[in-house]
C-alpha cells in the first residue's frame, strides 16, 4: 500500500507539472504577444526582450517533451502534448522572428497596419493565457477558441487591406514592398499559431469529457 501510495502521489505530481507548465507557455505567449505589439506601436526595437522571452519559453518546451518521456501514463494522450507544446512554442517563436526581421531589414517607420495586427495578437495572447490558466480545471474553453477565431479573421482583414494598401503606393519602393509583404506573413503566421493551438487545445478538452 505504501509503495502504491507514493506511485498515485508521484502520478499526481507529475500530471500537475504538465498544466503548471503549459500554464508557463500561456504566460510567455501573453508576454511575447503584448511586448511585440508594444515595439510596434513605439516604433521601437524590443528584440533582446523577446529574445529573451523566446529563450526562457525554449527551456519551458524542452522540460515538457523530457517530462512526457519520463512519464508512462500521462494526463493527456502523448501526441496530443507534444502538439500543443509544439504549437505553443512556435507562437512565441514566431514572434520574436517578427521583431527580429524589423531589425534586420532596418524598418525604421512601422504602418498603422502592423500597428492594428499588432494590438489584435496581444489580445490573442491574452485570450490564449487565460485559456491555458483554466485548463488543468476542463473548463469549457470554447469561447476563448470563438474568440482567437474571431481575431483571426479580424487579423485576415488586416493584412488584406495592408497588402492592397501597400501595392498602391506608387512611392513604394520594390525593397519596401519585399520588406513589409514579409513582414505581414509572419504577423499572420503568429495569430495562425494561435488559433492552431487553440484548437488543439479544445481538442484535448473534448477527448478529456
Amino acid at each position: 500500500m505504501r509503495w502504491g501510495g507514493i506511485t498515485k502521489l508521484n502520478l499526481v505530481l507529475r500530471e500537475r507539472r504538465f498544466y503548471e507548465l503549459f500554464n508557463q507557455q500561456g504566460q510567455f505567449i501573453r508576454e511575447a504577444l503584448g511586448e511585440l505589439s508594444r515595439s510596434l506601436d513605439e516604433e521601437r526595437s524590443h528584440h533582446s526582450t523577446l529574445r529573451d522571452i523566446e529563450h526562457r519559453c525554449d527551456k519551458v518546451t524542452h522540460e515538457i517533451y523530457n517530462l512526457t518521456n519520463r512519464t508512462f501514463v500521462p494526463p493527456i494522450d502523448q501526441e496530443d502534448i507534444l502538439m500543443l507544446a509544439h504549437s505553443l512554442d512556435d507562437v512565441v517563436d514566431l514572434a520574436e522572428e517578427v521583431s527580429d526581421k524589423i531589425d534586420l531589414y532596418g524598418v525604421r517607420s512601422i504602418t498603422d497596419s502592423a500597428k492594428s495586427f499588432g494590438q489584435c495578437l496581444a489580445k490573442a495572447g491574452t485570450v490564449l493565457a487565460t485559456a491555458l490558466e483554466r485548463f488543468s480545471a476542463s473548463e469549457d474553453l470554447v469561447p476563448a477558441l470563438e474568440e482567437i477565431h474571431r481575431l483571426e479573421n479580424e487579423g485576415d482583414a488586416i493584412t488584406r487591406h495592408a497588402l492592397q494598401k501597400l501595392f498602391d503606393l506608387n512611392h513604394q519602393t520594390a525593397a519596401d514592398l519585399i520588406k513589409w509583404k514579409d513582414l505581414y506573413a509572419l504577423l499572420e503566421a503568429t495569430l495562425d499559431e494561435c488559433e492552431s493551438a487553440a484548437e488543439i487545445l479544445e481538442s484535448i478538452i473534448i477527448k478529456k469529457a
